[in-house]
C-alpha cells in the first residue's frame, strides 16, 4: 500500500500537469466509496456527516470534518478545519475554494456513471463560489485501480482458477450427455460455484450457463425453476468471474463457448469466427499503442472491435460495450472499453486491467461472446488472462 504522503504528493505533481488548482474529494454516507477508498477511510468506520478533503497543487491538504467525526480522519496528519454548522461549513469553504478551477468526482453530462458520485445540489453549491469544476476521472482511476504486484498475482491466481472451473464444467457436461443423466444450466452454474469455494474463491454474481437462444441474452440469468436442459446438439455459453478471498484481491473475469457435438454448424463457426477476429483487432490495437508509447483512451478501443464487426454485418447484434475495468469489484472504476454505452474518454493507464469481451447475440437463435483480460503492466507490456480460446469447444468426440 503507497503511503498517504506518497499518494498527495504524487496527485499534486498531477494537479501542476493538468493546470487544476486541487482536487476537492466529498463524501456523505459513503456515497462517495472511492473517495474513502483513496484516503483509506476503514469500512467499519461510521460516516453520518459530510465530509471534503482539499488537496491543493501547492501546499498542505485541508480536510473539512464535522467535529463530532473528526477522530474518524486522524489518520490523515493534515490541517484540520472541523464544522458544526451549516453556516460554518459554507464558510470555510467560500474561504477555501473562491474562484479557484478543482477537480471533483463529476462527469459532464453523466457521462461516466461510476465517476458521478457529486449530488447536484452539492455541485450547485461548490460552482456559487465562483468555482470552475471539472472532472476528477483520469485522476482518480490513476489513484484507485492501479495495481499492487500482490494484486497482480491475485489476478493471475484467479484466471487460471477460471481456466481451470471452465474446463471442468466442459467435461461435467460432456459426462452427463454422455451417460443420459439429466443437466440443466443452473446444475451447471452451481457446479461453479461449488469449484470456486473450494479454491478459496468468492464472486460478486453468479456465473451465467445460457443455451441456445438464451445466450442471446447477454445477462441471461439460469433459475432452479426455469433453466433449460443441455441436450447433445445444444450451443452452450459460459461467463464467469471471481477473486481470491483474501484482502485487496482483485477479479479476473471470462466467457467461453461451446458446443454439445462433434462440430459447430456453418453459422456458429461463422459468428464466432467473426467475434474472435473482433477480440483479436482490440488486442492488437491495445499492445501496438502502448508498444509505440501512444496514449489511447477506452472509447478508442471499444471503435477498433466495433468496426470490426460492423464491417462484417453484424453491428446491430453487438449490443454491449467492448469491456470494463477489473479491479477490487469486477466491474472497477477506471476506464471501460466503451464508445457504445457510453464514450469513455479515460486514457487505459499502466498497472491496470480490463475486459475485451465483444459479442454477437441473434435473436431467437444464439449468442457468442469471446471474454478474457488484458492486464498492462508498469513496463506497458499487455498480458492476456484467462487463456485465449481459438477455436468452439466440441463436447462429443467423433468416431474416427
Amino acid at each position: 500500500m503507497i503511503d498517504i504522503d506518497d499518494k498527495i504528493k504524487d496527485v499534486q505533481k498531477s494537479l501542476l500537469d493538468m493546470d487544476i488548482d486541487g482536487w476537492l474529494l466529498y463524501d456523505f454516507r459513503r456515497t462517495n466509496e472511492v473517495a474513502c477508498r483513496f484516503l483509506e477511510i476503514a469500512h467499519d468506520k461510521l460516516l453520518t456527516r459530510r465530509f471534503f478533503f482539499w488537496i491543493p497543487k501547492h501546499g498542505e491538504p485541508v480536510r473539512i470534518v464535522h467535529q463530532i467525526e473528526k477522530e474518524l480522519f486522524e489518520h490523515l496528519p493534515r490541517e484540520s478545519w472541523p464544522f458544526a454548522t451549516w453556516k460554518q461549513l459554507e464558510q470555510k469553504l467560500a474561504f477555501l475554494l473562491h474562484g479557484k478551477k478543482i477537480a471533483m468526482e463529476y462527469s459532464p453530462r453523466g457521462a461516466l456513471p461510476s465517476i458521478s458520485k457529486v449530488d447536484a445540489g452539492t455541485m450547485e453549491l461548490i460552482k456559487s463560489f465562483e468555482v470552475e469544476v471539472v472532472s476528477s476521472a483520469d485522476l482518480l482511476q490513476k489513484f484507485t485501480v492501479v495495481w499492487t504486484q500482490e494484486q497482480v498475482e491475485t489476478h493471475m491466481a484467479a484466471a487460471k482458477i477460471l481456466e481451470d472451473c471452465i474446463k471442468l464444467a466442459w467435461k461435467a457436461i460432456a459426462h452427463a450427455i454422455y451417460i443420459k443423466e439429466p443437466i440443466t444450466e443452473y446444475d451447471v452454474q452451481q457446479f461453479i460455484l461449488r469449484e470456486f469455494k473450494e479454491r478459496g474463491c468468492v464472486t460478486n454474481g453468479a456465473p451465467i450457463c445460457a443455451v441456445n437462444a438464451n445466450s442471446a441474452n447477454p445477462h441471461y440469468e439460469p433459475l432452479k425453476k426455469s433453466a433449460s436442459i443441455i441436450a447433445e446438439g445444444d450451443w452452450i455459453m459460459l461467463d464467469l468471474w471471481c477473486k481470491l478471498d483474501v484482502p485487496n484481491a482483485v477479479y479476473a473475469d471470462i466467457t467461453r463457448v461451446a458446443i454439445a457435438a462433434e462440430k459447430p454448424t456453418e453459422k456458429h463457426q461463422e459468428i464466432f469466427e467473426v467475434v474472435r477476429g473482433a477480440r483479436d483487432a482490440a488486442t492488437d490495437f491495445v499492445r501496438d499503442s502502448f508498444a509505440k508509447e501512444v496514449e489511447i483512451c477506452g472509447w478508442e478501443v471499444d471503435k477498433v472491435c466495433r468496426d470490426y464487426i460492423e464491417q462484417a454485418g453484424y453491428g446491430i447484434y453487438f449490443t454491449h460495450r467492448t469491456g470494463h475495468n477489473i479491479d477490487i469489484q469486477d466491474h472497477g472504476d477506471g476506464a471501460n472499453i466503451d464508445n457504445f454505452e457510453t464514450r469513455d474518454e479515460r486514457h487505459l493507464l499502466k498497472g491496470t486491467c480490463f475486459s475485451i469481451e465483444p459479442g454477437i447475440y441473434l435473436p431467437r437463435e444464439f449468442g457468442v461472446r469471446l471474454e478474457y483480460d488484458l492486464y498492462v503492466d508498469k513496463r506497458g507490456d499487455v498480458h492476456i488472462t484467462g487463456g485465449i480460446q481459438k477455436e468452439i469447444e466440441c463436447l462429443i468426440e467423433g468416431s474416427e
